[in-house]
């Protein structure tokens, strides 16, 4: 999308010159900072008052070892990002006060984190030769991470830069140094760092080659910042310039073009969003000559955010998606403004309200003014006032369909969540972090949950690791699937739906396709064609039709709920609203199937993973539908409704 038309030499023409290019305030620079936001000033600046005479903890090689050990991830990253976000913060603090009385803290924190082995994570370490264990310091690699901290820091030298430089002249230099030898020397010496999309090649963990995720736009983002302000030659600030857009190519071009984003909208925070973040630094730094929001497909990925959300903080959340998400409102209403999307709009101005626990009570400011890390925080502060001016909207499409990622959303009706909410999906079992859920389906009453997606536990090494598919919140048989003879669908590019059919009209939206391609091979499945329709102001329809080689021995459809399950009578099961998480309820519905045809039984799957019960409390509840005497082919029927 962008190299073909921007080449060096034609990039090399409109990039603005390092010392000319100044995106935002420095810190120098009052009036700008003494205009923000009076509760966001306060904020900040008690932020940066409680981390004065900060003691800068630790990072030691035995917490560093704690993943290859123990498989631990939380352990060292909660030290290392605690780091991170002090050191944000205490800068922030500086830039609002400005008579530097937090400098000599941040001087601290940057020499800590100058020190500091590796600037990423044990997670990472797969990119380096000898493996999980201790970081090799002459081998330096680029992973997340580390590409988070040379941005950080590059950050605080253009915002407070002169004020370092009084302390002592060798801070910003040592920044420099470490800048270039851990991460902008080696950007432009390898191509091989997987995530640029370059070479081909394959994942280190996972053996298989597939188009780049979120990582991609995320580490060039902070690439190009970096670049922008650190690299003092402009010849080689030019090329970093030209081989960063190189490799957000990769991302874009094989990008679906219904802009959905298989990671789900918690990751499109790091995909979409970090595009955004992309396609900003190069229109800032060339003056504007670099456009890309007129591209269909720079729009498409920027509506996905807003499509896919249920009501308030619930959004459609297949994979690992969290199904609680708190979107960047900066990110959501300058991304709307730029490709003229008023709906965006409009929801970026409805995310600025939220807090944790949901929308603001009383002042529709919130307390604090969210900021994710100095490269998204300082648009955030400078454009809150617009912002906070607009009125808030959830634009609540009544019906998306995005036809390559092949995920149906539908509501009752447009802009409102009452009534029922279904979300379906078919695509293929080798999408980015993949569950094998081919056929699944989420169905929402009133903006609450009823029939869920459980999401995934917080990540240790087996999440990303061969044994993946251990973990049960991956497997079908804990998704709104059936199962047979214990086989389950397994995962890979082969494994996938196929005759996926769509349909909607004011009454009706529908998702049929054929998912017998997702399970195991040999299985004896030979056809299952799967229909999922919402009849609007009515119910949810799951029909299954099915075809094996024989009679199976077992055959199961499983059913994950947050609600409490009482059987009754009939085929009827009632789910009655349960407390989940802070004063979050689930919703009440009713499940209905023939009982002469399946028996059914419940039971409760406890949650004790702290990232899981951030969403569904202590535990979930699983239905299964068990056939009475399974056949070689036949039919289920399951319907969902707020009443019996």
């Amino acid at each position: 999308m962008l190299a073909d038309k921007w080449t060096f030499d034609a990039l090399a023409d409109v990039l603005i010159d390092r010392e000319d290019w100044h995106p935002f305030p420095t810190a120098t620079e009052r009036d700008p900072w003494e205009s923000i936001l009076p509760h966001i000033r306060t904020a900040h600046l008690t932020k940066g008052g409680d981390l004065l005479g900060h003691t800068w903890p630790a990072l030691p090689a035995t917490l560093f070892l704690d993943f290859a050990r123990t498989g631990n991830r939380r352990n060292y990253e909660t030290v290392s990002f605690g780091r991170r976000s002090n050191l944000r913060d205490l800068v922030i603090a500086e830039c609002v006060q400005g008579q530097g009385r937090f400098v000599d803290d941040i001087v601290n924190g940057i020499w800590a984190i100058c020190e500091e082995s590796f600037w990423g994570i044990p997670a990472c370490m797969y990119m380096q030769k000898p493996g999980p264990g201790l970081p090799d310091v002459e081998e330096p690699v680029v992973p997340l991470f580390v590409a988070e901290t040379i941005s950080l820091l590059a950050w605080t030298v253009y915002l407070i830069g002169p004020a370092l430089d009084e302390v002592s002249p060798l801070v910003v230099p040592r920044i420099k140094h470490e800048s270039q030898r851990r991460v902008l020397a080696p950007l432009l010496e390898r191509d091989d760092f997987w995530w640029m999309g370059l070479t081909g090649e394959a994942h280190p963990i996972t053996g298989r080659k597939r188009r780049v995720n979120n990582w991609n736009p995320w580490i060039c983002s902070n690439w190009m910042t970096a670049a922008l302000i650190l690299e003092e030659d402009e010849q080689v600030r030019t090329e970093h310039i030209h081989k960063a857009i190189r490799c957000v190519d990769q991302f874009v071009d094989p990008y679906p073009t219904d802009g959905g984003c298989d990671e789900g909208p918690s990751y499109w925070g790091r995909a979409g969003a970090s595009l955004f973040d992309c396609l900003e630094l190069l229109h800032s730094a060339t003056g504007g000559a670099i456009d890309a929001y007129t591209e269909p497909l720079v729009q498409e990925i920027g509506r996905f955010i807003y499509r896919a959300q249920i009501d308030g903080q619930y959004f459609t959340n297949f994979a690992d998606a969290s199904a609680l998400v708190r979107p960047s409102p900066t990110i959501s209403y300058l991304y709307g403004k730029r490709i003229g999307d008023e709906d965006m709009m409009d929801f970026g101005a409805w995310a600025s309200r939220q807090t944790p626990a949901g929308p603001t009570v009383g002042d529709p400011k919130p307390a604090q003014w969210s900021i994710e890390n100095l490269s998204r925080g300082l648009p955030a502060i400078f454009t809150a006032p617009e912002i906070l001016e607009r009125s808030p909207r959830q634009p609540l499409p009544r019906d998306v369909w995005l036809p390559e990622i092949e995920v149906l959303i539908a509501r009752d009706q447009a802009g409102s969540a009452d009534g029922l909410f279904l979300a379906a999906k078919g695509g293929h079992n080798e999408e980015s972090h993949n569950h094998n859920d081919i056929g699944t389906f989420s169905v929402y009453a009133g903006g609450r949950p009823l029939l869920v997606d459980a999401g995934v536990g917080t990540y240790t090494a087996k999440t990303f690791g061969p044994d993946r598919y251990d973990i049960w919140t991956m497997q079908t048989a804990y998704h709104n699937l059936p199962t047979f003879n214990g086989v389950q669908q397994r995962d890979g590019m082969v494994y996938a739906a196929s005759n996926v059919a769509y349909e909607s009209d004011d009454e009706t939206a529908s998702l049929a396709l054929n998912i017998h391609k997702a399970y195991e091979e040999g299985s004896g499945l030979e056809s299952w064609r799967r229909t999922v329709k919402l009849t609007r102001g009515t119910s949810v329809v799951v029909d299954d039709v099915y075809c094996f080689a024989s009679e199976p021995t077992d055959l199961v459809w499983h059913l994950i709920t947050p609600s409490d399950i009482h059987l009754e009578e009939d085929g009827w099961i009632h789910l009655t609203p349960a407390q989940t998480v802070r004063d979050r309820e689930s919703a009440e519905g009713w499940v209905h199937f023939d009982p002469t045809r399946a028996d059914a039984s419940s039971e409760r799957i406890e949650i004790d993973d702290e990232r899981m019960s951030a969403f569904w409390g202590d535990h979930l509840n699983r239905i299964t539908l068990k056939s009475v005497s399974p056949e070689a082919s036949g039919s289920f029927s399951v319907s969902i409704s707020e009443r019996r």
